[in-house]
């Protein structure tokens, strides 16, 4: 199997996720472990086959996904090698392709907005992968513990997402790359067309909350002036 890598983000230090779409057809791929998390020096910087708009060939891959992770398939990260990386007019085109105008369409009815955020049940839903083609210019911003976050306040409710975009935090994972958060945020105010990299969360239980939820969250920002940005370009 092959996919194209449109989702990279940041975890824990030393672990990130990487999604992409199978060349084939167009699904969204989470490539998993068998009993790990990806660590980092499977990146294209450290000498690995991921990076945003490369081709990666996995190998042989076996379904491990169930609802709303449908995306998820075992692969042995010892076979995976980078093949090339996508031209940024076809990177592109391959958003525009699978993107969807809204949510809903992307994670079906099972998606609830709620507390500036939206979750979907354990167990429930039809995909915790997708790109999303916003109405209106999301803007963005660092809150007071340096997290990005994305808003979305065309939606009702509006929605105030973490961005965990592997490219906007220093190698610690920690750390906003203020510099790169500040261009990303003057551009989509300046009108440059933004294709978002949305996903669920593994399930987890929020403080005062009364049960583990998948919650929504933004994986990547992909620029229609500069859609082939890559963490090669900028480590």
């Amino acid at each position: 199997m092959r996919i194209l890598v449109n989702h990279l983000t940041r975890m824990q230090p030393g672990y990130f996720c990487v999604a992409g779409v199978d060349v084939s057809t167009l699904r969204h791929i989470r490539p998993v472990l068998r009993r790990d998390r990806l660590t980092t020096d499977l990146l294209r910087p450290n000498g690995g086959p991921f990076d945003v708009g490369s081709v990666v060939y996995l190998g042989s891959t076996t379904n491990a996904g169930h609802p709303p992770e449908l995306e998820d398939r075992r692969f042995d990260s010892a076979r995976a090698r980078w093949l090339f990386d996508d031209g940024p007019v076809d990177f592109w085109d391959t958003l525009h392709k699978v993107a969807r105008e809204s949510l809903a369409e992307i994670f079906g009815p099972e998606l609830e907005l709620w507390d500036e955020s939206g979750t979907v049940d354990v167990g429930e839903g039809r995909s915790s992968l997708g790109c999303l083609k916003p109405e209106k210019q999301p803007w963005l911003y660092v809150d007071h513990r340096g997290t990005v976050r994305l808003v979305l306040d065309y939606l009702l409710p509006s929605v105030d997402l973490s961005v965990n975009d592997l490219r906007l935090y220093e190698m610690d994972g920690r750390t906003p790359r203020r510099d790169l958060v500040a261009s990303v945020e003057k551009r989509l105010e300046s009108g440059v067309e933004a294709i978002l990299s949305v996903g669920l969360t593994r399930p987890w239980q929020k403080w005062g909350d009364t049960d583990k939820r998948h919650w929504l969250q933004v994986n990547n920002i992909h620029l229609e002036d500069n859609p082939l940005w890559q963490l090669s370009e900028e480590r």
